[in-house]
């Protein structure tokens, strides 16, 4: 089994349906042999695309995915590299920062590329997103540093996570290339970018958002306050003939008609292999609004 490709905007790139999410690489506490042997494995059920964050790890997931990948220097070809700057948090890699804060200044993204191709083993990035929308961003010089980035061949593709629609806007007026996506909070019991028209952006501009933490960071399988949510994914588990109410989750998320790539978070290789079934999970539309309404605790207005 392995999960099919999809091409995020009309101008590239082509990633796998579901991507690999390194935030949480750390905790996981594999050693660098370990970490390849887990990127192989996921790999070959065709999810090739992984994502990152300078910031991930205070500042060290990129560092042990790069010594990962120094022992099999010939897998980055098979790889897609995802990776996001903007945020600045203070940590004992980072004594200049007294508070956690937001900078998109053109310097602040070209030092945070370059950090991270040197901690990631790799000469360049397949797509680098704007973490966070900073309220001082100024889009023309944000737009300066990704033309640099991209005429040096340091970066492919260009994103951003987390932005409104207008924000969205804002920084596209300002480039002669388009954005190619936009990283989102997606899940049952987070739809706000479902109904505020952030999701519809992305239908009208034809570009393919990344979905974060689509099962709520661990809390919709492990909250008590998600019980009756639960409860319904269960039951329509057993009637789609899914083994995981996370299966269900994700084929909810990819029905939506914006096609959103989930992002997995674990280190288990065998719930790697149990997400990507969910490509095979078919939902009817009384399936998907019956998850709405269990997780909001209403029907349709």
């Amino acid at each position: 089994m392995s999960v099919s490709r999809i091409l995020i905007s009309p101008e590239g790139p082509q990633f796998s349906r579901l991507v690999m999410g390194y935030w949480r690489l750390l905790e996981w506490q594999l050693s660098p042999q370990q970490l390849l042997g887990f990127i192989e494995q996921h790999v070959e059920l065709g999810i090739t695309t992984v994502d990152h964050a300078d910031i991930y790890g205070s500042y060290g997931c990129e560092t042990a995915f790069g010594q990962a990948l120094k022992l099999k220097p010939r897998l980055r070809n098979q790889l897609q590299i995802v990776s996001k700057c903007g945020i600045a948090l203070p940590s004992a890699h980072t004594p200049q920062y007294r508070l956690a804060h937001y900078n998109s200044e053109k310097s602040h993204i070209q030092a945070s590329v370059d950090r991270s191709l040197t901690n990631l083993n790799t000469d360049h990035l397949d797509l680098l997103l704007l973490h966070r929308p900073d309220l001082l961003m100024n889009a023309d010089e944000v737009a300066r540093a990704f033309s640099q980035l991209k005429r040096s061949g340091k970066v492919r593709h260009f994103g951003v996570s987390n932005f409104t629609p207008s924000q969205f806007d804002l920084l596209q007026s300002r480039l002669d290339f388009p954005l190619v996506t936009n990283q989102l909070e997606v899940s049952p019991i987070r739809q706000q970018s479902i109904t505020d028209g952030t999701l519809d952006q992305c239908q009208q501009q034809q570009f393919k958002p990344m979905a974060w933490s689509c099962l709520g960071g661990g809390a919709l399988t492990k909250a008590p306050a998600y019980q009756p949510l639960r409860d319904e994914l269960a039951q329509i588990a057993l009637e789609v003939d899914a083994s995981s109410i996370a299966q269900v989750v994700f084929a909810w998320v990819m029905m939506l008609p914006s096609h959103p790539l989930p992002i997995l978070g674990t280190g288990k290789i065998e719930r790697v292999r149990q997400a990507v079934q969910a490509e095979n999970v078919v939902l009817s539309r009384q399936h998907w609004y019956r998850i709405r309404r269990a997780a909001l605790g209403r029907d349709v207005d």
